[in-house]
């Protein structure tokens, strides 16, 4: 016979196709949002890798690169899975990460629900998850994928955990006052911690089968995002409410248990170090340790009460330089009190000190101690922090709930009144996301002297062909933030790609003043040196870049292009082998190299078997579908004497650049068809 579900359980099917339901409608709008100039460039749309889809060399980039100062190629992949299946429409990328979303609400539901067996207060946590205005810009941003997709690693992880203690929903009646309110059974015999005898180690070595599809669920959690570290440290709270382990007379056995768990945060903390350490972290000296502890207790105080009331959200909020001391005792003066609060009530209220330490130590990889970025907090940090938050309040709420005997009209309507302001909030803070500029222009009407967000307006004005809108917003970011380095780096580049050369110098020259240590701004003021034939100058600069990040290949792939300007074919081609040293994979590096081994005038530079091998690794990492690679390909072939593969490679090429309209492309390809088909290779010259 089948098994019969509790009724608890088929109440509990019914919230989560409620929650769902709800969280769809609440979302449906981004099918019609499109790709933002933050991030997403660096995630989709200006990476030829993802733009191919799932390929074998973009399985081996996922998992081997540190683009965009991470490592995390299970979001690569998710990314590449996406493209294969939409292209380059962001409207279904976008409803993908409201998938996730939907799915990790209901798993958190499903989760409190068999920790505590309480179906309303479960289901309360979980809408208010699915629904608050923080979570809008971990959903509604595509780049922001990785929030998404590891949470729904850890919350499997926890359900695998659970079932590894033999955890399922087990109510009992209400604790009578001053008794723990712990509201389930043990693990049944053989599941628990007393079912393992012989000594600690014995104890403490985890064995089951579940257990290890829980470290298997953190693996993918942290190949998706990093911030999950906090994981293990979730579970120990986890051990103390709802589930009642020994806590106090066993700690260190609790923690020994998960010791797999501590040995991948471990390891995934220094990955992320090495990623980070060359482009995101800021130097200690424009923020030193006192700022940064600072503006981190500050924060706290500022995502509680942006919890509490969730308006004038932003993309980003600008990082002050600075908090008057009163404003960071206050700040805590209140974490201080909250905290001894918790400590005090633990005994009848352990989910307020669960929720409160939840807060606290799932936001500290993002809180600031190391800065990584120009904010001061983000939304999207909150996508699992405020977990805590939510469990601390409900559960309380539904304590003093049946304490004062409040009927569940009164309470439901309550419960209502919060989730519906939400749910408002929410569809509020939805709307500018539509777009970058919609976005920016928000962020500036939302915050004050906001630079960051008005370089990023600048950038959106860029993409729109808007040089003049793009150059109002730097100059407006370099006044408002003068020793803001990114704001004279990109307004430089827009000054140089617009031939105000001279004053591209000064800018790129403030940067680097400002900063001496910015790589970029090195390489930008070495490229633009080489355009003006200042050779020596211009490596000087990328000779500078190198020793800041050695690993970093760019400065290495510019100084071989102005040695091609020299014509030094045979320095430059050692300099793009440097390059590749650093990064195998560079597909930029990859795809220029082998055009100039196959198409450059000096035949002593020229090595055709080489450049098909360097074109075919690109051709691979984009899974033959970017018509440069493509022509880059045919050109090896050609200098190879391979002249029907070289016709073959560039009647697809054509065909790419035929299907998306760039004639001027398809224009230079006919012509280099013309000559293969008369048995002669392409030539091109890299000099001035």
């Amino acid at each position: 016979m089948m098994p019969v579900e509790s009724p608890g359980m088929v109440r509990l099917r019914f919230v989560c196709l409620a929650i769902a339901l709800v969280t769809l409608l609440l979302y449906l709008p981004v099918r019609h949002f499109s790709f933002i100039n933050y991030d997403d460039p660096d995630y989709v749309t200006e990476n030829p890798v993802v733009e191919a889809g799932l390929t074998w060399g973009g399985v081996e980039w996922a998992f081997t690169t540190w683009h965009a100062s991470n490592w995390h190629p299970l979001t690569w992949l998710s990314h590449m899975l996406d493209c294969e299946v939409f292209g380059l429409d962001a409207g279904p990328q976008h409803l993908v990460n409201v998938l996730f979303h939907l799915a990790n609400s209901m798993l958190l539901a499903v989760i409190l629900f068999r920790l505590t067996g309480r179906l309303w207060p479960s289901a309360a946590v979980a809408a208010l998850f699915a629904w608050h205005p923080l979570h809008i810009e971990s959903v509604a941003w595509i780049a922001e994928r990785k929030d998404v997709l590891s949470t729904l690693f850890e919350f499997l992880a926890l359900l695998a955990y659970l079932k590894s203690k033999g955890i399922g929903p087990q109510p009992t009646a209400p604790a009578k006052e001053g008794r723990n309110p712990r509201r389930f059974s043990p693990p049944a015999t053989g599941q628990g911690d007393g079912a393992r005898k012989g000594g600690f180690w014995k104890r403490s070595f985890p064995g089951s089968g579940w257990y290890w599809l829980a470290v298997a669920c953190f693996v993918l959690g942290l190949m998706a995002k990093p911030m999950l570290v906090t994981f293990p440290f979730v579970l120990l709270l986890v051990d103390y409410w709802p589930l009642g382990r020994p806590f106090e007379r066993g700690w260190l056995r609790l923690a020994a248990e998960k010791w797999p768990f501590f040995l991948l945060t471990a390891g995934s903390c220094v990955l992320t170090f090495l990623a980070q350490r060359s482009k995101a972290i800021i130097a200690l000296a424009p923020y030193p340790v006192g700022a940064r502890v600072a503006n981190a207790v500050v924060s706290y105080i500022r995502y509680l009460w942006k919890a509490v009331w969730p308006v004038n959200l932003s993309v980003i909020y600008p990082l002050p330089r600075h908090w008057p001391w009163t404003t960071v005792v206050a700040a805590a003066a209140v974490l201080a009190g909250i905290s001894i609060l918790v400590w005090l009530l633990r005994q009848n209220h352990p989910h307020l000190i669960v929720g409160w330490l939840w807060f606290l130590g799932t936001l500290v990889p993002v809180i600031g101690l190391v800065q990584v970025g120009g904010q001061a907090m983000a939304d999207r940090y909150t996508y699992v922090p405020l977990i805590g938050v939510f469990l601390a309040a409900v559960f309380e709420a539904a304590y003093w709930i049946e304490r004062l005997r409040i009927g569940r009209v009164r309470a439901g309507i309550a419960a209502g009144v919060v989730l519906a302001g939400c749910l408002y909030a929410a569809r509020v803070q939805l709307r500018p996301w539509k777009d970058s500029q919609a976005l920016f222009t928000h962020a500036l009407a939302v915050t004050t002297d906001n630079a960051v967000a008005h370089v990023n307006l600048g950038l959106s004005f860029e993409a729109q062909g808007k040089a003049g809108s793009a150059l109002e917003q730097y100059r407006a970011a370099c006044r408002i933030d003068p020793d803001l380095v990114q704001a004279h780096n990109n307004l430089g580049n827009l000054l140089a790609a617009t031939g105000n050369t001279r004053e591209a110098l000064v800018q790129y020259r403030a940067a680097l003043q400002l900063d001496p240590s910015a790589p970029l701004a090195h390489d930008n003021l070495g490229t633009l040196l080489a355009q003006l034939g200042q050779y020596d100058d211009a490596v000087s600069q990328y000779r500078k870049a190198i020793r800041l990040a050695p690993a970093d290949p760019r400065p290495y792939y510019l100084w071989g292009k102005a040695l091609l300007r020299q014509g030094r074919g045979a320095d430059a081609l050692a300099r793009f082998r440097d390059a590749l040293r650093h990064d195998p994979n560079n597909l930029q590096t990859l795809t220029y190299m082998a055009r100039v081994l196959a198409s450059d005038e000096n035949s002593a530079v020229r090595n055709g078997a080489e450049a098909v091998v360097l074109a075919a690794r690109a051709n691979a990492l984009t899974g033959g579908r970017q018509p440069f690679v493509l022509d880059t390909l045919a050109m090896a072939y050609a200098e190879a004497g391979q002249f029907r593969e070289a016709r073959q490679i560039l009647q697809s090429a054509i065909a790419l650049a035929l299907k998306a309209g760039d004639k001027e492309a398809v224009s230079a390809m006919q012509g280099r068809l013309r000559l293969y088909q008369r048995r002669q290779p392409y030539r091109e010259t890299s000099k001035l």
